[in-house]
């Protein structure tokens, strides 16, 4: 009797212990000596992409990158050879692989259980994507702090001195009548106002203004950016294509910064197309906002994408480079909101802007009812 409810009782405990396995938000994988998976619980699922069945004898490789995979199966079998622990109690860092194959960072702890003279290798696994992330930005926050404090006192020793020198640019030019000296001056008075804008844009993106947010109707604004733009490209042989859904699409952000980013958008559109071309606006609405700016021009090609957003990084003659990083940095001022380039070379570029409808939204529309 005795012997039956002992065994019961461990039944139960080992019931309670894998439920509580299963459930908990960290992912457990178990390893044989041969390197294979023998568990994996629900989180190890939903962080790897994987279901059990996929992985189960699967070797360890599979969710590990080729570097990774090898140190794993090198301490695994000092272990072994040794049973002297190095990493084992320890928590350490190391670059996993999902089953779509993007590779991310992980915390893992390991700990090693044997069974009927068998060892069994057991790692608990959080996702470090989100702490990651988290560290860039504090990281970008404060390198872009001590940057806006460098560009404040750099933008107050040199701007005076450039009002000076441009003031008596213009000054020489209304008093010369000798036109090559004249030409000069005018070469003058532009190179200061390239420094000056160059000087607004930078004190734009490390000294940015603070937002004023306030709720808005999004679709409103970009019929209000289209009628702004209509004499700009007419001018340019550009035809410009405007789609948007008859309902509002109300927003929460600061309104300003937003038609701040649609024309340069459209304008870096415009920019591209030197010869004329096809310029488009759209939106569409679902349980956000989607806005697509999209032009016919020469397009970006791959190895320059992922530089795009980036300060001082242009592929336009004279340009500063900072236009598209203050956008990217105004739109991810706004929570839930991105801004990506689609492109390929010689087809052409579209900006993707998604943003999320105010949550007031239904309020808001019964209130004006």
């Amino acid at each position: 009797m005795k012997k039956i409810e002992e065994q019961q009782r461990k039944s139960q405990e080992l019931a309670i212990l894998k439920g509580a396995v299963e459930n908990t938000n960290e992912a457990f994988v178990t390893i044989d000596e041969d390197h294979r998976v023998v568990f994996f619980n629900r989180s190890a699922e939903k962080i790897f992409g994987y279901r059990w069945e996929e992985v189960s004898g699967q070797d360890l490789n599979i969710i590990l990158t080729p570097r990774c995979s090898q140190d794993h199966r090198q301490a695994v079998n000092r272990y072994l050879a040794s049973r002297v622990p190095r990493l084992i109690g320890h928590e350490t860092e190391l670059t996993a692989t999902r089953k779509d194959g993007k590779t991310f960072p992980i915390s893992i702890s390991f700990s090693v259980a044997e069974i009927e003279g068998r060892l069994f290798f057991t790692g608990i696994i959080r996702d470090l994507s989100e702490t990651k992330a988290l560290q860039a930005q504090v990281s970008n926050a404060e390198r872009l702090a001590a940057l806006g404090q460098l560009v404040a006192e750099i933008t107050h020793e040199i701007k005076n001195p450039l009002v000076i020198i441009g003031n008596y640019a213009h000054q020489l030019i209304r008093l010369t009548s000798e036109e090559k000296i004249r030409g000069k001056l005018k070469t003058i008075a532009g190179e200061v106002e390239r420094l000056e804008k160059l000087l607004a844009e930078l004190h734009e993106y490390y000294l940015p203004k603070k937002m004023t947010p306030e709720q808005f109707d999004m679709n409103a604004l970009l019929q209000e950016v289209y009628s702004l733009v209509q004499h700009e490209v007419s001018k340019k042989k550009i035809w410009l294509e405007f789609a948007i859904g008859a309902d509002p699409a109300w927003v929460e952000g600061d309104r300003n910064k937003w038609k701040q980013v649609l024309l340069n958008l459209i304008r870096n559109g415009i920019e591209a197309m030197e010869k004329g071309g096809h310029l488009s606006l759209q939106s569409l609405l679902s349980d956000h906002i989607e806005i697509r700016i999209a032009d016919d021009g020469p397009g970006i090609p791959k190895d320059q994408q992922d530089k795009i957003f980036t300060p001082f990084f242009t592929t336009k003659r004279g340009g500063m480079g900072l236009g598209l990083a203050i956008c990217k940095r105004i739109v991810e001022e706004h929570p839930g909101s991105s801004l990506d380039l689609i492109s390929q070379e010689g087809k052409g570029a579209v900006f993707k802007i998604v943003m999320p409808l105010s949550t007031s939204a239904g309020k808001k529309k019964r209130k004006e009812n």
